[in-house]
């Protein structure tokens, strides 16, 4: 029943043990408190003679020989053990003191003991049969085994039983570790989730709702260089009116091509969530009995809750944030390369830095945020099983020992999260401090060339900046 002792993992709120084994459980965790007084009521209720006699040699007659025991019960076998026995009737003491005394001196006591060995009679009676006949289809009596043929035989059968349950009962621990997933996430991960809701309809949506964004607001930039004169001296090639009527449509048509991404995003990302909380939830109602023993209901809780948060709010978010940035990318280099194409040699190095940050990172952060997530389960378990049996927590004054668990599971959870922000502190700090040092450098690259070949400046510096933290972002 339990292969590691007092280290075995029974499941929560012992689901997967039997009355008598649950019985068996809270004998020896009140043997464990090592106590000088124990009040035992009725603790063999629930389990065979056999075993009750066993446990009663072993712990009351042996663990406890030392301790003070108030126990009550209704099995009067165990009272020739007793040092001084109290008969109860009707809320009252009717006699009191050792078993041959009290069996002598009064007819309640010994009313009890006669019904029991009555009872005790007529189990042996029926279990001393002379035969046991086995009938054929027809009806007819093909034979018969004597007492000890058919005890033999059913000694044989517990034999076989008992070596089948070793063989089919598992060596490990019932609750098992949580398993956590190892190396990077492949992009056919990435490719499902984007393609769950609508089959991958709205892909195509969001990808041109997403270049259109980006390219007018490009050309609004552009449109404000180039109409704008470079001097104060110089006239406008562009009137005022044609100037702004056409900066106003781009912008306009910027601000509607943004809020179509963004009701996509928001549209997709809900699809997703919901079908994939749809999928959790049968996976959950379709699941064997065996999982909710062998599962904590933390883990649950955590991928219902914490986990699905996740999914409803920030990978979607994160995800076509993603490509809105690599398209606004691709749009910036377009722009650099029309205006100064010269600035690419300082960039290429800035990206090899830019990978080999990113590569020095996530390797880490992968880790840290699985294990943050695994570490999140076993403080949501232990509170919840702190609530349920909060009664028998107080009955042993053990208080302390579960605050002190609760606060060292949080302390394993909190290392992680803290490590994790961090590394990305720790990222950031680095890709800030390569994105001011080559946003200086370009300053000093367009004060040092002529005009003529920077152009237009008003908008390159802004995207030169842009590229630089896109670029070690990514």
């Amino acid at each position: 029943v339990l292969p590691f002792g007092d280290q075995t993992i029974i499941g929560e709120k012992g689901i997967n043990l039997s009355g008598g084994q649950k019985q068996r459980v809270q004998i020896a965790r009140a043997l464990y408190q090592d106590a000088d007084i124990y009040l035992l009521d009725d603790p063999f209720s629930a389990v065979d003679a056999h075993t009750g006699s066993h446990i009663f040699k072993e712990c009351l007659l042996g663990l406890l020989k030392t301790k003070t025991v108030i126990y009550i019960t209704h099995q009067v076998e165990f009272l020739p053990d007793a040092d001084l026995i109290l008969v109860m009737k009707e809320g009252r003491i009717t006699q009191s003191g050792k078993y041959n005394d009290i069996l002598t001196s009064g007819t309640d006591f010994m009313e009890l003991v006669g019904a029991h060995r009555a009872a005790l009679s007529s189990v042996k009676s029926l279990e001393r049969r002379p035969t046991f006949k086995i009938s054929s289809i027809t009806g007819e009596d093909t034979g018969s085994l004597s007492d000890f043929e058919l005890e033999q035989e059913i000694e044989n059968v517990d034999d076989r039983n008992g070596k089948l349950d070793e063989t089919i009962v598992p060596k490990g621990q019932l609750v098992q570790d949580e398993e956590r997933e190892k190396g990077s996430v492949g992009f056919k991960v990435f490719w499902k989730y984007i393609t769950t809701a609508y089959g991958g309809a709205l892909v195509p949506f969001l990808l041109l709702s997403q270049i259109l964004t980006v390219v007018l607001q490009i050309a609004s930039n552009y449109w404000m260089a180039l109409a704008t004169p470079v001097s104060a001296t110089e006239e406008p090639v562009i009137g005022n009116l044609t100037l702004m009527v056409v900066y106003v449509s781009l912008a306009i048509g910027s601000s509607f091509a943004t809020l179509g991404r963004t009701v996509l995003t928001v549209i997709a990302g809900y699809k997703t969530a919901t079908m994939l909380f749809n999928q959790m939830h049968l996976s959950f109602i379709r699941a064997p009995m065996s999982f909710f023993d062998s599962t904590p209901s933390g883990r649950i809780l955590n991928r219902a809750s914490s986990d699905q948060s996740t999914v409803d709010t920030n990978i979607s978010n994160l995800a076509w944030g993603f490509t809105y940035d690599m398209v606004q990318l691709l749009g910036t280099i377009a722009v650099m390369s029309q205006a100064a194409w010269q600035v690419f040699i300082v960039l290429i190095p800035v990206m090899a830095a830019c990978i080999w940050f990113q590569r020095y990172y996530s390797a880490s952060a992968r880790k840290l945020a699985r294990l943050t997530g695994i570490c999140q389960a076993p403080v949501i378990q232990h509170f919840s099983e702190t609530i349920y049996g909060s009664t028998t927590i107080r009955s042993f004054e053990q208080e302390s020992r579960f605050n002190e668990m609760n606060m060292q599971l949080i302390d394993k959870y909190s290392q992680p999260k803290l490590y994790s922000a961090s590394a990305m502190e720790w990222l950031n700090f680095r890709l800030d401090l390569l994105s001011f040092t080559i946003f200086a450098f370009c300053l000093i690259f367009l004060v040092s060339f002529p005009s003529s070949i920077v152009d237009p400046s008003e908008y390159f510096n802004f995207y030169l900046h842009t590229f630089t933290r896109h670029a070690c972002s990514s």
